[in-house]
């Protein structure tokens, strides 16, 4: 059984109308243009295919694709590493379906939950499946203003908790990267029914993530930097590392660093501080 192809169909639009005909190293074909990206035609003999070939992928009507054409694609369309994969994973066949099995809950990786804990100089946040909270440090939660319990989506946190507005200052560079990688996370887990559930509802509820979402940008969680206005501290910088669990590729550790001896650096052990005296 093949997948969906509609958002393989769409992501190949998205690709090829942002790639004009100059960027590629070609001349325009002849004729009036409706867009300024690449046409069918164009895209279709830049990667060595017919265009009757590549106008069944886009629409969608393609069952079998194989990795050389996948690959010829990625080449047209000079997409990154992450865009590649991505594109593999869209156009990936999937296995017969069987009767949904109940999903075991996600357990905090030892090694990273160790890792955690030597760090707690700095704000260390474990997130699973779909962004979901597997632990946190107490000065996560001072940096960020909120619990964040286990069991928490980090995602719903970004997007529907106005604190997240207030506190982030470069809110939108984070939140877009957050939904990059959330249709990044869609096309390696297609059957993921609550994956689907949250962009649904994060899609029909924030107008942000709606066209974010559209622009079909994918990304995998990487560094990004982080600007936070603390309402006592005062404005904190930080550059957010990304460490994976070798056994689950699905747990990422999420660690604020700071430049030695910033302003950031000087004021977070004041912050743990006031954890470590509130009352439990």
């Amino acid at each position: 059984m093949s997948r969906d192809r509609s958002a393989l169909g769409a992501f190949l639009r998205s690709r090829r109308d942002r790639l004009t005909p100059s960027m590629a190293g070609i001349e325009a074909f002849p004729g009036a243009r409706r867009v300024p990206g690449l046409r069918r035609e164009e895209l279709a003999v830049l990667a060595g295919l017919s265009p009757d070939y590549y106008s069944r992928l886009e629409q969608g009507r393609q069952a079998n694709i194989s990795t050389e054409v996948l690959d010829a694609l990625a080449r047209a369309l000079r997409l990154d590493e992450v865009e590649r994969a991505h594109l593999h994973d869209l156009a990936a066949p999937t296995a017969p379906h069987r009767a949904a099995q109940p999903q075991v809950a996600q357990r905090p990786d030892p090694g990273l939950l160790r890792i955690m804990r030597t760090l707690d100089h700095v704000p260390v946040l474990l997130l699973g499946r779909r962004g979901e909270v597997l632990a946190r440090n107490l000065l996560l939660t001072e940096v960020l203003g909120r619990p964040l319990e286990p069991g928490t989506s980090f995602a719903r946190y970004m997007f529907q908790d106005p604190v997240a507005r207030e506190r982030i200052v470069n809110w939108a560079d984070f939140a877009s990267a957050t939904v990059a990688t959330m249709r990044r996370e869609t096309a390696r887990r297609p059957h993921d029914k609550r994956l689907t559930a949250l962009v649904d509802e994060l899609r029909a509820s924030d107008d942000d993530v709606a066209r974010w979402w559209d622009d079909h940008t994918v990304r995998d969680y990487a560094s990004v930097a982080k600007r936070v206005d603390h309402p006592v501290a005062g404005p904190m910088a930080f550059d957010i590392e990304i460490v994976g669990a070798p056994h689950d590729p699905d747990q990422r550790l999420v660690v604020y660093t700071t430049e030695p001896d910033s302003p950031t650096a000087r004021v977070l052990p004041i912050l743990a501080g006031w954890n470590a005296l509130a009352p439990g």
